[in-house]
């Protein structure tokens, strides 16, 4: 018969269940990287986001199809221009930004609600305002980080131009000059495409609701402004032409290139504004800039409370 063995010990009360386990933890001694780490962070995610880099192949497709439709005409334009051996390429680089705005439009209103939007709805953002990072250094990152995938994704054609203009044997001294002057237009482009979409997509935490507000603005006032300043030149009123395409964020760009740049004006009369003229749109393509800056910090000083 077997004997039960009394370990001496006595049996824990029933409310007496508190244990402290030693599972090693230990608190972190190693480098404070601090705010500009993490800004830099933040900038490089956002950016590899904005082409869908690190995230599932479905977010890659559109901002890279985007990519190469944006790529493939400038090399149709190549090759023609080799195979017929031209003394120019068929279209100045200043004008392709221009020609082919639909696609950046897109390409803006695809990307900016993914870049802010989601942090919205998933109310990540006081999140990011919890660590060193603040409001100025998310609004700069997320700002910069849009900037930059625009600035490629228009910069890209322009340099597919600029070597098959080479590859052609063309002038070296008017290409780079004209390569020099695109890279000029389209990155003023990028900054203030990129302001105001973040600021539109910044007030919607769904990014169905940002795709269709930045497609709008960006969009209608483009064939608004277009079909004013047609009216206005079928009128006889050509001094309104270059005050209207101050309504339009596609036609601001174009009249700081046609004042500054020896761009061809893509406005109906096809003469764009006057020197005097374009700084007004220098003015308030910056001021449209700082605007959306400004209105992004304030945005987000509330939504990080």
């Amino acid at each position: 018969m077997a004997v039960e063995h009394s370990t001496g010990t006595s049996a824990p009360a029933p409310g007496d269940q508190t244990r402290i386990h030693n599972i090693g933890y230990r608190s972190y001694d190693g480098p404070r990287l601090g705010r500009a780490y993490a800004r830099r962070s933040l900038y490089s995610q956002s950016l590899r986001g904005s082409y869908g880099l690190g995230r599932s192949v479905k977010s890659k497709v559109l901002p890279m199809l985007l990519f190469v439709v944006m790529c493939v005409p400038a090399a149709i334009m190549v090759a023609v221009a080799v195979a017929t051996k031209a003394n120019a390429l068929p279209l100045d680089y200043t004008r392709y930004a221009i020609v082919m705005q639909a696609v950046i439009s897109l390409y803006v209103a695809s990307q900016a609600p993914q870049s802010v939007s989601r942090d919205l709805r998933f109310k990540t953002v006081p999140l990011y305002f919890s660590r060193p990072i603040e409001t100025a250094d998310y609004v700069r990152a997320k700002f910069a980080a849009l900037a930059s995938a625009l600035f490629i994704l228009t910069a890209g054609p322009l340099l597919v131009l600029y070597v098959g203009a080479l590859l052609a044997k063309l002038d070296f001294a008017d290409q780079t000059k004209g390569f020099a002057q695109g890279l000029v237009s389209v990155a003023l482009l990028s900054l203030l495409f990129a302001g105001i979409g973040l600021v539109i997509a910044s007030f919607t935490p769904r990014r169905g609701f940002g795709i269709a507000a930045v497609i709008a603005v960006l969009t209608i006032t483009y064939g608004a402004v277009s079909t004013l300043q047609a009216i206005a030149d079928a009128q006889g009123s050509g001094d309104a032409v270059p005050w209207i395409g101050l309504f339009s964020p596609i036609t601001i760009v174009d009249g700081v290139q046609s004042a500054f740049l020896g761009a061809t004006s893509a406005s109906p009369s096809g003469a764009g504004p006057s020197t005097a003229e374009g700084v007004v749109y220098v003015l308030v393509a910056l001021g449209l800039i700082a605007a959306s800056y400004g209105l992004l910090m304030r945005r987000y000083k509330k939504v990080g409370l």
